[in-house]
């Protein structure tokens, strides 16, 4: 039985508009299993990237619960939430947000210095290490504006995977890449996940879900449909292509 690492619990995130209140997430229940790569899905305006944003302590809603590891995170002050996104949540977002004027190594000791238990040498060397895992060891002491687009995206997984989270959430982090930087990413976050790395990501991309094992359909702020699937395997990704669709497609996504 998998144990439930993340879950919210009538969730609800509203947003104010001239007066009127616009409810994007709708008492919202979902678990997230330890080890999984969970993929969550919905057409625009949906409240995909709401959801990531709240479950994941970067926004809070506007009721209900949030709970990691049994606790509830939602009753976390500023500072602990804090605390918690840089040691137990690692970010990769679209646009990679690394600091402009740090090389990508410096991009990846930041975090790592400040979640402090490890010596600055440790951290180093697991930084190094980290970047070629992900093929771009040169890549170190270069400035963001001086490596490519799927370069940048690596560097910003090896930042957001420096503390071992329990969770790493993804929004949309194939969108401003080319097909085979898109590839190598989704291939990196299987290969993660294999490792035992448990990732929430959120895509509108048919083609990246197909390296999840579980994939969330919401609609209008509430969970509309779920399918499990195995483990990706390159060898079946046309079966596995075929299957998401047709389900894609019960849903009229």
């Amino acid at each position: 039985m998998k144990n439930v690492i993340l879950e919210a619990k009538q969730l609800n995130k509203s947003f104010a508009n001239n007066g009127v209140q616009n409810h994007v997430i709708n008492n919202l229940d979902l678990q997230i299993f330890e080890g999984d790569f969970t993929v969550i899905m919905g057409a625009s305006g949906s409240g995909k990237s709401t959801l990531l944003y709240n479950i994941s302590g970067m926004d809070r809603p506007t009721s209900g619960q949030v709970i990691y590891k049994d606790k509830d995170i939602t009753k976390l002050n500023e500072k602990k939430m804090a605390s918690l996104r840089v040691n137990e949540f690692g970010f990769v977002f679209q646009q990679v947000h690394l600091v402009s004027n740090l090389t990508v190594l410096e991009n990846i000791l930041v975090p790592g210095y400040m979640a402090g238990g490890k010596k600055p040498a440790e951290v180093m060397k697991e930084a190094l290490a980290l970047l070629k895992d992900l093929n771009v060891e040169g890549t170190a002491n270069r400035l963001p504006s001086q490596i490519s687009g799927g370069e940048a995206q690596r560097g910003a997984i090896a930042r957001a995977v420096i503390n071992h989270p329990g969770v790493l959430f993804a929004d949309e982090p194939t969108g401003a890449l080319n097909r085979k930087n898109t590839k190598d990413v989704l291939k990196l976050f299987s290969e993660l996940n294999a490792k035992g790395q448990t990732i929430l990501m959120v895509t509108h991309d048919m083609k990246a879900a197909i390296y999840a094992n579980r994939i969330i359909y919401i609609e209008d702020g509430r969970v509309c449909g779920e399918l499990e699937l195995s483990p990706y395997d390159e060898e079946n990704r046309k079966s596995r292509e075929t299957q998401i669709n047709a389900w894609l497609n019960s849903l009229q996504w």
